[in-house]
């Protein structure tokens, strides 16, 4: 039986917090009255969104990829920190869009880096703290592209994998103890992570420009960045293990279940009626 838990209130940290779900996230928790603890490397939208939050709040400009300053930044947070860590949001994400055969080795390394190491240090720096206090969730970003293998998206698929074994493996060893492990799946939600990609040519061969990829996925995307966090908010409230964010992800995540060995032909079809049909409707820009 899951165990419910009470975040708000409590201390928060979220990493990816300059843009996207980890915006969207700082701001509903320090709405529901957590002190709030962020960081990116992206300084600017770093200080846009700490504008936009009302309660205590620490900031910090970090590279998750670099594990010293996970453990700094951890060491600040416990020094701070006006009310126990209810949560700790490992939520920073890259992107690169290639197929294998024409893959440039130090993208891929750049996106593991951040999307599966970054969450292993983060993961690392902050547990400590919460198994001394006996409470607390460890919070992971994955992807529905961590349920299925998807094409021209090796390194990512790859990244996201790993942070969900990972996080599946922490929470097994936390069994018996207050703190917790938690996989976030998010389907397509409305965020710059396609136009912040490292892109070099269009993968299926369109001729595309990264703006116009980007364009094609804000028409596609289901979930909007407040409703993501909504969703995450109450799941880990709500004491899942795992949390489904947008329809898509329930859909894929049955299909990799019932098919597992021939999901890609429904998901295929199925993108190229939303893109043509995208490419019928006025253009549509991410926010």
């Amino acid at each position: 039986m899951s165990k419910r838990r009470t975040i708000s209130g409590r201390t928060v940290v979220i990493t990816g917090a300059a843009s996207g779900i980890g915006r969207a996230l700082a701001q509903r928790l320090s709405a529901h009255s957590c002190p709030v603890a962020i960081a990116d490397v992206d300084e600017r939208g770093l200080k846009e969104t700490e504008a936009s939050l009302h309660g205590p709040t620490l900031t910090r400009v970090l590279d998750v990829r670099d594990a010293d300053a996970q453990r700094d930044f951890a060491g600040e947070v416990h020094d701070w920190a006006p009310q126990p860590i209810g949560a700790v949001f490992n939520n920073a994400g890259v992107a690169v869009a290639t197929k294998v055969l024409e893959a440039v080795v130090e993208d891929d390394n750049w996106l593991w880096d951040i999307n599966f190491h970054g969450v292993v240090n983060g993961t690392r720096a902050f547990l400590p703290l919460l198994v001394a206090q006996d409470e607390g969730a460890i919070v992971n970003t994955s992807s529905v592209f961590g349920l299925v293998g998807m094409p021209n998206q090796s390194a990512y698929c790859s990244a996201k994998f790993a942070v969900r074994g990972f996080t599946d493996s922490l929470r097994q060893e936390l069994r018996g103890t207050g703190v917790t492990a938690i996989n976030v799946h998010p389907g397509g939600i409305n965020t710059n992570i396609v136009r912040n990609a490292r892109f070099h040519q269009d993968p299926e061969g369109l001729g595309r420009s990264k703006e116009q990829m980007a364009d094609e996925f804000a028409a596609i995307t289901l979930t909007q960045p407040d409703k993501a966090a909504e969703i995450i908010h109450r799941g880990v409230e709500a004491g899942k293990a795992r949390i489904l964010v947008g329809p898509d992800a329930y859909v894929l995540d049955a299909l990799a279940r019932i098919a597992p060995s021939r999901y890609y032909d429904v998901i295929g079809f199925a993108q190229s009626r939303l893109r043509s049909r995208s490419r019928k409707s006025p253009a549509v820009t991410a926010g």
